[in-house]
């Protein structure tokens, strides 16, 4: 069993054929809700097949955020699901998920700094019901300033492209393909 990052083992949660889950942490059966709720709680836990062993914990998370997106607010459109299936099978699948990934921890660090700077601004008083009332009265700068961060990253990411066509077409150079240039430049 792995370690979390605290030092503690990590936490096992055993899914049985019957579809329940047993948490062997409070040796008791709980549900999708609970485990939700461990996420939510940032507590590190691991959902196995309890016949073969197997890691489900990806197939639990994406059954919680399906719940989530069938549910009052989804976060992703139709055309978003649709753009990233797309990019399974793409030569760009993984290049994608390190790509959204980063994305997601550059907009948590920007939010825990946000947060951090409000707490330095008005103090310990300033709860999540305020932080939430704040949030509101700030989401069309949020959209402009992640809507700019995009757009950046967008052009960071032509950039690369430019650059690894300009890379590969030097590469090949001596091979004679079409469309590539010589030593000096020309075709």
């Amino acid at each position: 069993m792995t370690q979390a990052k605290t030092g503690a083992p990590q936490r096992l949660i055993k899914k049985y054929p019957n579809r329940r889950l047993y948490d062997t942490q409070t040796s008791s059966y709980i549900t999708v809700a609970d485990v939700k709720q461990l996420v939510l709680q940032h507590e590190v836990f691991q959902v196995v097949d309890a016949k073969s062993g197997e890691d489900l914990t990806r197939s639990i998370l994406l059954q919680i955020i399906l719940e989530e997106e069938s549910g009052g607010m989804p976060m992703f459109s139709s055309e978003m699901l649709a753009q990233i299936i797309r990019f399974y099978g793409n030569a760009m699948q993984g290049i994608m998920g390190s790509y959204l990934e980063k994305n997601m921890q550059a907009f948590i660090d920007i939010q825990n700094r946000m947060a951090e700077q409000t707490k330095g601004l008005y103090g310990p008083q300033f709860g999540p019901e305020a932080w939430a009332q704040f949030m509101n009265l700030q989401t069309p700068m949020m959209q402009n300033m992640m809507n700019n961060y995009i757009e950046q990253s967008k052009n960071m990411f032509v950039q690369m492209q430019g650059q690894m066509q300009d890379q590969t077409r030097n590469m090949f150079t001596g091979f004679g393909f079409p469309g590539g240039r010589g030593p000096d430049g020309k075709p």
